[in-house]
């Protein structure tokens, strides 16, 4: 059943769950939780699906991100933290590099800096023009966020060795998502969506960004 959020979080209560490193860095560099924020982080913290529909440049990725770099800067922290996919983060489109450098990799080195060590969190990026060598070295160390396009996604659940990484993952990002519904990839998507969720029963708690 679909619902609409009919009212915000309040910034206290985002506070109230995100790491003191988190909340530091955050208003450190923001003055306040934009709207996408303010309506969606908590949802993720929680583990809802939810939909996030707003305009451009108005925080939707770094939405995506800060509940699920809350926790594993947490369990990195307590010395929890698995070698294990926990996020998979699904794009129709290759070119990511601005967006993920902008809302993971640089939040993620400025964090470690605050934190004053190397988390051990890591980011891998798997496409069509990932080599050989990149693919087994992530075989070998998954990344705890894994970025990679529906087919590549595709491809890796039927890979016996890799899909073992998937088996127990936390969050599944759908990015773009209004781009793939009309169309054949996303009707593929859709198909690889339902194995993920046989294979993760974790990864029926998921939620899709819309840009």
């Amino acid at each position: 059943m679909i619902s609409l959020l009919k009212e915000p979080y309040t910034t206290v209560q985002l506070k109230s769950i995100l790491h003191p490193i988190i909340n530091q860095w955050f208003f450190g560099k923001f003055k306040d939780f934009s709207q996408p924020q303010l309506y969606g982080v908590m949802e993720i913290h929680q583990r809802k699906n939810i939909l996030i529909s707003a305009p451009t440049g108005s925080g939707k990725t770094l939405t995506s991100f800060l509940a699920i770099l809350n926790e594993l800067v947490d369990s990195a922290l307590k010395g929890i933290l698995e070698d294990k996919v926990y996020c998979v983060y699904v794009s129709p489109l290759k070119a990511l590099n601005y967006d993920i450098q902008h809302n993971l990799i640089c939040p993620l080195e400025e964090i470690q800096e605050i934190a004053g060590k190397d988390l051990g969190i890591r980011i891998g990026v798997r496409t069509g023009d990932t080599t050989a060598n990149e693919k087994q070295k992530m075989l070998k160390n998954p990344p705890h966020i894994l970025i990679t396009t529906p087919e590549s996604l595709a491809i890796m659940i039927n890979s016996p060795k890799f899909k073992a990484n998937l088996a127990n993952i936390q969050w599944l990002l759908i990015d773009e998502i209004h781009s793939l519904a009309e169309n054949k990839r996303g009707v593929h998507l859709n198909v690889t969506m339902e194995r993920l969720q046989k294979l993760s029963p974790a990864s029926s708690e998921k939620y899709s960004e819309r840009f």
